[in-house]
């Protein structure tokens, strides 16, 4: 569940920063009438979204077994790819995307035209709830309890929209780096659970034969129906007995990931103005 969560609160909080932003920016500049085109087009997008996981999950469910294990290590696969692509670009930016939103919107109002923002208020919560999707169906499949998963994404979303809320209204201000940094430890955590997965599904699928050894037995710390099990596997995506495949395909992308996530970033300070003679 809070792996779900986590998720549905990094990905929910992202769309609603730009829904925010554009829905203030309309009613300072006195378009009020553009926020129904607004929320239209965000919930276009969200049933967009709703459709292509539930399509998915049913192509999923007719497939046979086999072929079920290939797709589950695809998909585990492409949400990793699509995570750490998101965890870079905000490392990178977290501290100065309110700023970059806020120009953003206020160029393409500046054009004279409220479509372009309606425009980014769709993309956003389009993007982000593909991403949401894909990542939520390969965390869905490397779990055991469904119904956990979906409570814990619905609370994180709900969550979302509520922060986006207030900060849409003035009454919180966050600071979004080091809100995104500490998302940004559990979403890397998670990740490097669905590559564990995705290695085992690659073994059931035929695409993996060697690292099959086991390394390590934890089994002692992963005891099947404890909260502790409960938190190792479904978060940090741990096994009671790994194989070195599974050990070394965590290691490699957990490590150096983290470390990036981390890794304090410098502010540059401002370049000294030329004093004329």
């Amino acid at each position: 569940m809070l792996a779900t969560f986590v998720i549905g609160l990094r990905e929910g909080l992202e769309a609603a920063l730009v829904v925010g932003i554009v829905s203030a920016f309309l009613v300072q500049r006195g378009r009020r009438r553009s926020l129904r085109l607004v929320w239209t087009g965000v919930l276009l997008a969200a049933a967009l979204c709703l459709g292509a996981a539930a399509a998915l999950q049913a192509a999923a469910r007719q497939l046979p077994q086999r072929q079920q294990e290939q797709l589950e290590t695809v998909l585990a696969l492409v949400a990793v790819a699509m995570v750490t692509w998101m965890i870079v670009w905000v490392a990178r930016h977290a501290r100065t995307l309110r700023s970059e939103l806020e120009g953003a919107a206020s160029a393409a109002l500046a054009r004279g035209s409220a479509w372009a923002l309606v425009a980014m208020a769709f993309l956003a919560v389009l993007r982000e709830g593909l991403e949401t999707s894909v990542f939520l169906l390969a965390t869905y499949q490397a779990s055991a309890r469904d119904a956990d998963g979906a409570i814990g994404a619905s609370l994180g979303i709900a969550a979302a929209v509520v922060l986006g809320w207030l900060l849409y209204r003035g009454g919180v201000r966050l600071d979004l780096a080091r809100l995104f940094r500490a998302t940004g430890v559990v979403l890397v955590l998670v990740a490097a659970g669905l590559v564990v997965s995705a290695v085992h599904t690659a073994y059931e699928a035929g695409w993996l034969l060697a690292g099959r050894q086991q390394v390590l037995d934890l089994s002692a710390l992963v005891t099947p129906g404890t909260v502790r099990a409960a938190v190792l596997q479904g978060v940090l995506g741990w096994q009671p007995r790994p194989t070195l495949a599974e050990v070394t395909g965590w290691l490699l992308y957990a490590v150096p990931v983290l470390a990036l996530v981390l890794w304090p970033r410098r502010t540059h300070p401002a370049a000294p103005r030329a004093v004329s003679a």
